[in-house]
């Protein structure tokens, strides 16, 4: 299980069971968070405890998401989905919150939120590479 916590300790999150490839996001909240992705569904495979505050993009009248960050300490903790997907709801924890030496060797893929919503091809890094 891989585990994460606010730079306060006051929100953490869990993961149970492998991660998988965590996606790095160039979107314009990704990437001003510098976040680092690793996905499942609420209350299946992720938790997430403490307290927490909401931001939901203003202006768009549907928001996908919202961004969960510490209540104290303001530490982007998770993104969570608004729309149910087959009665499941998406999220994904923020790598950057976990004890580098558990995530280190994760592989990274890229994601081109900001532009054409697609996958990009893998440039074979891991975390270590975006984290160092």
């Amino acid at each position: 299980m891989l585990k994460g916590a606010c730079h306060c300790g006051s929100a953490t999150w869990t993961l149970e069971g492998d991660p998988g490839s965590i996606t790095a996001c160039n979107c314009s909240l990704c990437s001003r968070y510098g976040a680092l992705w690793a996905y499942d569904f609420e209350g299946e495979r992720i938790g997430i405890k403490g307290a927490t505050s909401a931001y939901r993009r203003p202006g768009k009248v549907e928001p996908a998401l919202e961004i969960l960050f510490c209540a104290s300490c303001a530490n982007v903790v998770a993104w969570r989905g608004l729309r149910l997907e087959a009665g499941r709801r998406r999220m994904a924890v923020n790598i950057r919150l976990a004890p580098f030496e558990a995530v280190a060797d994760l592989p990274v893929d890229h994601f081109d939120g900001f532009d054409t919503f697609e996958d990009l091809p893998s440039k074979g890094r891991t975390v270590r590479d975006l984290w160092s």
